[in-house]
């Protein structure tokens, strides 16, 4: 069965791999299809993002489609940079300059909790979607630590660990990251779905009381 994976990112996708990994399951990349549109992420939330990722793709292609999106939320920047986690420092700019940003933004400030969030969006080839969302606690470090990972990795240190993201092995990031959390609900609530692929989105795709998120996120 064939799942497309809305993004061109190999560090996004080499995690999604490494969760996703499941028997009859073939994931396919935005580089295996034909060209598809680009989406613009102008949503005010992630979840808008990703749904809006997930079915843009999954329509052009006539594939069931899962599409992400993160974002980093600091409680002492009132849930910044959120929805705006990849252009916080402006369009265009490197992991670097975001990085640098959110720490010049919080020099001084000894409030340095934060979470990593992130929404999984499944579409089937109508453009029938769910979405399923996980979430990483964790505290901003003073400055960069690490050369591994993407993004904010280097000044996130999770919960009960000393080291950042960016400092640990890919495998145990994996294990404990916000995207991982997300994709590992995906799996167990659609596991049926990615074994089948059936024409469209059932009825009821996500069980009573599992976790979805609900766009009230402060991103």
């Amino acid at each position: 069965m064939k799942l497309l994976i809305a993004t061109r990112n190999p560090h996004k996708l080499d995690e999604i791999r490494a969760i996703l990994a499941m028997p009859g399951l073939t994931l396919l990349t935005l580089n295996d299809v034909p060209p598809m549109p680009e989406v613009e992420e102008d949503c005010n939330t992630l979840r808008g993002n990703a749904e809006k990722k997930a079915v843009t793709v999954a329509l052009a292609s006539g594939l069931w489609a899962l599409a992400d999106d993160s974002g980093l939320e600091v409680d002492a920047l009132d849930g910044a940079p959120g929805v705006y986690s990849a252009r916080y420092a402006g369009e265009h700019v490197s992991y670097e300059d975001n990085n640098r940003k959110l720490l010049s933004e919080l020099s001084g400030c000894p409030h340095r909790a934060a979470s990593f969030c992130c929404v999984v969006t499944l579409s089937d080839p109508a453009g029938s979607c769910a979405s399923v969302e996980g979430q990483c606690h964790g505290r901003i470090v003073e400055a960069p630590r690490g050369g591994v990972g993407f993004g904010y990795d280097p000044v996130f240190e999770p919960n009960g660990s000393t080291l950042t993201f960016a400092e640990m092995d890919p495998a145990a990031k994996n294990r404990m990251s916000h995207r991982f959390q997300a994709l590992k609900r995906a799996r167990d609530i659609w596991r049926d779905l990615f074994s089948t692929m059936p024409a469209c989105m059932p009825d009821a795709p996500i069980p009573p009381g599992a976790p979805e998120h609900n766009g009230s996120m402060s991103d």
